[in-house]
């Protein structure tokens, strides 16, 4: 597969340094898994300053979770991203949503399902 947009790799690697950092060397987490994925995008210049308003437009949800998932799968967050049984994914503008960062990226939990 050919990756078509040049922002993917430079996400997949900051996901990556970034689950290495939390992970600190502990093994690849086993078995079913849960996995939380709220991205924070940035809101354009044209969108209402002082009401919510939904990224309704790209990049798509389903795009970015592959993408961050294929990461953790680098990482070794994880053995494969077919452990995930279990994927709940969010798109927000800053400060706007439970789990909006104030800048762009994104707020990851995983939990092992027993």
């Amino acid at each position: 597969m050919i990756e078509s947009s040049a922002k993917v790799a430079p996400w997949r690697a900051d996901v990556v340094r970034e689950a290495c950092r939390v992970m600190h060397g502990m093994p690849p987490l086993s078995g079913p898994l849960r996995c939380e994925m709220i991205f924070t995008l940035p809101k354009p210049k044209s969108a209402p300053k002082r009401r919510q308003t939904w990224p309704d437009r790209k990049p798509d949800i389903d795009k970015l979770a592959r993408s961050t998932g294929d990461a953790l799968t680098t990482a070794s967050v994880w053995g494969d991203d077919s452990q995930v049984v279990e994927l709940v994914a969010a798109k927000r503008y800053p400060n706007e949503g439970p789990d909006a960062l104030p800048y762009m990226g994104a707020v990851i939990r995983v939990w092992q399902i027993r």
